[in-house]
């Protein structure tokens, strides 16, 4: 992956109030910031489906290591049995509004195992999602790009981009390790829990499957006027200003890499790249046993490939939660580890793997400390290994 190495500072202190605010466009001053060309974001490093297949772990300055260890022989039919378990039928490109889908989105009633999530919140894949919940989540993200900054992330110009400096703060600490996948699983969550207490957001979050549109992103009901605009390509080299959509003309002030330079919010699609977000690759990734080996899949393969494929600042490693659609994106990683976890329940209670590239490496063990820079009290691997005993409540519908 191409970035600048940054240190995490402690940005401490209390979040802003919480707070409700009208619905206007967000952080719009026009088109007064222009888009920046692409080499200026960089990209995620990846790992190649045929070298995955062949069992690859690739180090993240491009070298391949080794070969993984034991391989299930198939993954494929584990989110359809999950699916059944919970009566949901997959998502196949349904996008009509459902009374069922919106009163789970909403209040759902299946029972955990655990009496720490009696109640967990279903994810919805984005097709099963009601207009009204879809609508509902974006405006949820305009509240928080319309909220004054709490002050505690400079340079940050709005609560939105708290969030957004303290992922720029801490990228070299949270990729290219083991934490990746257990750090932007509570990343996602704290967003999502500062939607409901800032701006009133009182649904589960969506999850995208990107599988389904793998080769195709920009024909997704994601990308249209009516939620997150389109997703065009590049222009003479630089991304295109997002001009449509919930996020029109939004200006970004964090970023790119670690530096802080005015720009729009600017995509610029590549489908070869996004047709690698494909079901083949995710189950090629989910078949590793052993944890290490798997997160190091997922992370160059199918998260990797959605990176790089939306483009501009997307691909950008230190600020891409700039766009609104990098959580939908990190919804689909996290399901997709969601999902590996249901494939052996000792997944959810142990661990291996390392923190740091050091050798002998800092072992990654679930008193791992999940820190966000004070947007929420850190928590522990052990807190939020299992996503239906701890301090997090969800399940993902398959």
């Amino acid at each position: 992956m191409k970035f600048s190495t940054v240190s995490s500072h402690a940005l401490c202190g209390a979040v802003a109030s919480a707070l409700t605010l009208p619905q206007t466009s967000p952080n719009k001053r026009g088109l007064d910031a222009d888009p920046l060309d692409l080499d200026q974001f960089g990209w995620f490093e990846t790992l190649s489906l045929e070298d995955a297949k062949s069992g690859i772990v690739k180090s993240h300055n491009g070298s391949l290591s080794k070969i993984v260890g034991e391989i299930a022989d198939d993954f494929s039919g584990v989110a359809d049995a999950i699916a059944n378990a919970l009566s949901i039928a997959p998502s196949k490109g349904s996008s009509e509004d459902s009374e069922t889908t919106e009163s789970f989105s909403k209040v759902n009633t299946v029972q955990a195992a655990s009496a720490s999530c009696p109640n967990p919140n279903i994810r919805f894949e984005w097709r099963n999602y009601s207009d009204t919940d879809r609508h509902a989540f974006v405006n949820a993200v305009s509240c928080l790009m319309n909220a004054p900054a709490s002050g505690n992330y400079p340079p940050a110009q709005n609560r939105w981009e708290d969030i957004v400096r303290v992922h720029q703060a801490m990228t070299s600490t949270i990729h290219g390790n083991n934490i990746f996948l257990f750090w932007h699983r509570y990343y996602v969550w704290v967003l999502e829990q500062i939607m409901r207490d800032e701006c009133g957001f009182d649904r589960a979050f969506p999850w995208w499957d990107e599988t389904l549109d793998a080769g195709n992103f920009a024909g997704s009901s994601i990308f249209t006027a009516d939620f997150f605009g389109s997703l065009p390509g590049a222009t003479n080299g630089q991304g295109t200003c997002i001009t449509d959509g919930a996020f029109a003309n939004h200006i970004c002030h964090i970023g790119p890499g670690t530096g802080n330079t005015d720009h729009c919010l600017s995509r610029a699609v590549d489908e070869s790249l996004t047709a690698q977000s494909n079901a083949d690759f995710v189950n090629t990734c989910n078949s590793r046993t052993a944890y290490p080996d798997m997160e190091n899949c997922a992370e160059l393969g199918p998260h990797a490939y959605g990176h790089n494929g939306i483009g501009s600042v997307m691909a950008d490693v230190s600020s891409s939660p700039s766009d609104p659609v990098f959580f939908m994106h990190h919804l689909f990683v996290d399901r997709n580890f969601w999902l590996w976890q249901n494939g052996d329940a000792s997944r959810k209670t142990s661990i291996t793997g390392c923190i740091d590239s050091n050798s002998p490496c800092t072992p990654l063990t679930l008193d791992t400390v999940i820190s966000v820079q004070g947007l929420r009290p850190d928590v522990t691997v052990r807190d939020i290994i299992d996503t239906e005993n701890g301090a997090i409540c969800y399940l993902y519908t398959y």
